[in-house]
C-alpha cells in the first residue's frame, strides 16, 4: 500500500551530518542496532524457530509452532509457562517473567547471540502468489525507528487499538526488555534507501530459510557508514504509515512515556520493518469477525424486525470462494455488504442499509468516507444498534482468514461476518487526515516473520 510521500506535504530534512545514528527532527530516523539472532547450530532449522506475528497465531498453529522446535520464538511472544505448583493458572505477570527467563536462558546457552556490531537489516520475502511470475517479492529495512506520537505527523496510524492487547504487549516488552518482532510500516522514499537495498542483495546473505507456507526469507546486515548515511538522508524526508502493528506501536509509545525521565533511552526506539511501497506494493486483505454468542438465526431475525432500516438479505451459493466473489460483486455497486454464515456452508449476502439508519447510528464527526466503511457500519450500526453485541473478546473474535472465521463460527455456534478488503487508497486518504479506521479493519502483507532478528534493549 502507499504511504504518504514527501511530495504530499514534504518533510524537511533535519540537515544532520552523515552520522547513521543522527536523530532526525523531522521525518523518519532509523538506527542500526545489534540484532539478536538464532545460532543455526543450536536449533533444528531456522524455519522451525520462526513464527507469524503474535496476533495471527491461532491456538492450533501455536501448538504446532511450540512442537516444531523447543526454541521456537512463539514461546517468547505468546509465553505459556507450566501451571503453578498449587495447580493454579499462571497470571500475566508470571507469563511475562517466564518469557524473560526463557530469553535470558537462550542467550546464556548460546541459542541466541548478538551480532558483533550495529546494523540495519535488509529483509527479503518471496511469497508464492497467483499473480504474474508466481511469487510476490518484498524487500525492506529492519531497524530501530524513533518513536513519536500521532501529533508529530511522522508515523501515521490508520486503525484504532483495543486496550487489552496493548496492555498485554506492554507487560511483555517491559519484562523482557526486548523488541521481539518487527512492526510493518510503509513509506515512499526518493530512492536512496532502495538503492542501498538493491546493492546489498547482490551479496551473500546472513541467513536463508523457507517457512512452511513456502515463503523464502533472506536477511543481510548493512554496516558500512556511507550506506547507512544514504539511508538516513532518504528516510529523513519521509513519513510512514503503520501497515501492521498498531497495538505494538502504542506499546512503544507507552513505554517511551514510562522512561521519559531518561536522557538517552533505548525505549525511544522500536524495531520495525520499513517497506518502500513505490517499489514493493503491499497486499491488503480484510479481517473478519466471529460473533460468538449470536447464532445466525437470531442475527437474521433481528435484521427483519425493522423493515424501514433497509437491510436486504439474500441466500447465495457456496462454496466459500463463490460467496466471497458474490461479496466482491456487491461491493462494486457501492454501499455496504457483508456475508453471514454459521460455518455450515450456507451463506447469506447482507446489503444496505437506508441512509436514515446510518445517520442515526454512525458518528457524524468524521469524513463521509469513514462513515461508509464496512467496518464502521458493522460496529456502529449492526453490532451496537441492531444486534446489541458487547464490544469485548468474549463476544467478538477477529480472524484474518475467511475459512478460519467460518470454522470458528461452526465451533462456537455463533455467526461469522465476512468482509471485503478496504481499498488501499481509502486507508491512505484517511490517515493523511489524521482519521483512524475502526480497529482490525485491514490486514496488510506479506507480514514479516518473527524470530529472524530480535532487538534487546540491554544492548542499547
Amino acid at each position: 500500500m502507499s504511504a504518504p510521500s514527501a511530495g504530499n506535504g514534504a518533510l524537511a530534512s533535519p540537515g544532520g551530518p552523515g552520522d547513521p545514528g543522527h536523530v532526525a527532527t523531522a521525518g523518519l530516523s532509523l538506527s542500526p542496532f545489534r540484532g539478536l539472532r538464532y545460532v543455526p547450530e543450536r536449533v533444528g532449522t531456522l524455519a522451525a524457530v520462526t513464527s507469524p506475528p503474535y496476533d495471527v497465531v491461532d491456538p492450533q498453529g501455536r501448538l504446532g509452532l511450540e512442537t516444531a522446535d523447543p526454541h521456537n520464538v512463539v514461546r517468547l511472544i505468546l509465553p505459556r509457562p507450566e501451571p503453578e505448583d498449587n495447580g493454579e493458572r499462571p497470571d500475566r505477570d508470571t507469563r511475562y517473567r517466564h518469557a524473560a527467563r526463557l530469553l535470558k536462558s537462550w542467550l546464556n546457552e548460546g541459542v541466541l547471540a548478538p551480532d558483533p556490531q550495529p546494523a540495519l537489516y535488509v529483509y527479503e520475502q518471496r511469497t508464492p502468489d497467483d499473480g504474474p511470475g508466481g511469487e510476490l517479492l518484498q524487500r525492506g529495512l529492519i531497524g530501530a525507528l524513533a518513536v513519536s506520537g500521532r501529533e508529530g505527523g511522522v508515523v501515521l496510524p490508520h486503525e484504532d487499538v483495543m486496550p487489552r492487547p496493548v496492555a498485554d504487549r506492554v507487560g511483555l516488552m517491559r519484562t523482557t526488555r526486548a523488541n521481539l518482532e518487527p512492526l510493518l510500516l510503509t513509506y515512499r522514499g526518493k530512492g536512496g534507501a532502495s538503492a542501498v537495498i538493491e546493492r546489498t542483495v547482490d551479496h551473500e546473505p546472513l541467513l536463508t530459510t523457507t517457512t512452511s507456507d513456502g515463503t523464502r526469507h533472506r536477511l543481510w546486515a548493512v554496516t558500512d557508514p556511507g550506506e547507512l548515511a544514504e539511508v538516513s538522508r532518504d528516510l529523513a524526508t519521509c513519513r510512514a504509515l503503520i501497515a501492521d502493528g498498531h497495538h505494538r506501536w502504542e506499546m512503544y509509545l507507552r513505554l517511551q512515556r514510562e522512561h521519559r525521565h531518561l536522557s538517552f533511552s533505548p525505549w525511544d526506539r522500536g524495531m520495525v520493518l520499513l517497506v518502500d511501497t513505490a517499489r514493493y506494493p503491499l497486499r491488503v486483505r480484510a479481517i473478519h469477525r466471529v460473533l460468538y454468542r449470536l447464532p445466525l438465526e437470531r442475527a437474521l431475525a433481528a435484521l427483519g424486525e425493522s423493515p424501514e432500516d433497509g437491510w436486504r438479505v439474500r441466500r447465495i451459493e457456496g462454496p466459500l470462494d463463490g460467496a466471497l466473489d458474490a461479496l466482491a460483486t456487491a461491493k462494486q455497486d457501492g454501499g455496504n455488504a457483508f456475508v453471514l454464515t454459521a460455518g455450515d456452508s450456507v451463506y447469506h449476502l447482507l446489503t444496505g442499509p437506508e441512509e436514515a439508519l446510518l445517520d442515526a447510528t454512525v458518528p457524524k464527526d468524521k469524513p463521509a468516507e469513514w462513515r461508509r466503511l464496512d467496518a464502521t457500519v458493522l460496529h456502529a450500526t449492526l453490532l451496537e444498534h441492531t444486534w446489541r453485541i458487547p464490544d469485548g473478546p468474549d463476544d467478538i473474535g477477529y480472524l484474518h482468514a475467511a475459512a478460519a472465521a467460518e470454522h470458528e463460527a461452526a465451533r462456537s455456534g455463533g455467526t461469522a461476518v465476512l468482509l471485503h478488503p478496504v481499498d488501499e487508497g481509502v486507508v491512505r486518504r484517511l490517515a493523511e487526515q489524521g482519521v483512524t479506521m475502526p480497529r482490525k479493519s485491514t490486514s496488510f502483507g506479506p507480514k514479516p516473520a518473527t524470530g529472524l532478528v530480535l532487538r534487546s534493549l540491554e544492548l542499547g
